[in-house]
């Protein structure tokens, strides 16, 4: 049996983690890992925290909650677990361990230092094999439009597979952002005909023909314009439930890309984040 593991911090940043991760098990026939990692508080924060509770009121522990909010999905069998050390790394060893088919997170904590460091979540992400998917929408039905962010690169193709998969019957589309080059944009040709487009649609074949493109993709677009301007227009237009992006930089395939790293800190929908295939 396929497993999903779902991470929560107790907030409403992941409201709607387990609820979107129990949706997708009964449609994979996966079980649920459903887990905890508490930050590390500065010494006194519990003790004056205890000081603020109201007498005779119940205390949960983490457990208790995430046990709780498992109780509400008893046709699907989930598994409930509080880690200690650092998120990120305790997040990506049970990941190592229990070999998930996809990892479902809520949205990070906003933090003035994350402009110059690796979020939790982007920490994960570059840690661990499988598929990550944001999931912060009411899960409210299964996801009916998808739409790709693509470079034509592997990752982009394994994240509209992984898409397919958790969205069967949903309408997969893509669309690529061509930043013509100032000789193209000068040139009297017609931008159709020109050599940078030329190249994208050939890169756009062979993109089409690579192994994890689902047969259900529309032919994916190309428009000219820069990644969020024309991204932007498309998720205005189709309203995707689901995006999907794979993590390369273009530069580095091991390095997560500076849109990658937009759109996790503020998906404009629950997003599926997707490393490259394995080597070989």
């Amino acid at each position: 049996m396929p497993k999903i593991l779902a991470a929560t911090d107790l907030t409403r940043r992941s409201a709607n983690v387990l609820g979107r991760s129990a949706r997708l098990a009964r449609r994979l026939g996966a079980s649920v890992i459903y887990v905890h990692v508490p930050r590390s508080r500065p010494r006194g924060v519990g003790r004056i925290a205890r000081t603020m509770l109201r007498p005779g009121r119940p205390t949960l522990t983490p457990l208790d909650r995430l046990q709780a909010e498992a109780s509400a999905h008893p046709d699907v069998a989930i598994s409930c677990c509080v880690l200690d050390g650092a998120p990120h790394e305790a997040l990506i060893a049970l990941a190592r361990a229990e070999d998930p088919a996809l990892v479902v997170l809520g949205l990070h904590r906003e933090r003035p230092l994350d402009l110059l460091r690796l979020t939790t979540m982007e920490r994960v992400v570059l840690g661990v094999d499988a598929p990550v998917l944001i999931a912060h929408r009411t899960p409210e039905a299964d996801y009916a439009r998808v739409l790709g962010a693509v470079s034509f690169a592997p990752s982009c193709a394994r994240a509209l597979g992984v898409a397919a998969q958790i969205a069967p019957d949903a309408a997969i589309h893509a669309i690529h952002a061509l930043r013509m080059p100032l000789r193209d944009r000068l040139s009297p040709t017609e931008a159709a005909d020109t050599p940078s487009m030329t190249e994208a649609e050939l890169l756009r074949d062979a993109f089409c023909a690579m192994p994890d493109i689902p047969q259900t993709l529309h032919r994916p677009e190309i428009v000219i314009g820069g990644v969020h301007e024309v991204l932007g227009f498309r998720i205005d237009e189709l309203r995707p439930d689901l995006l999907t992006i794979g993590t390369h930089s273009g530069r580095d395939a091991t390095a997560l890309g500076n849109y990658a790293r937009d759109l996790m800190r503020k998906p404009p929908a629950d997003l599926l984040v997707v490393k490259p295939p394995p080597a070989g």
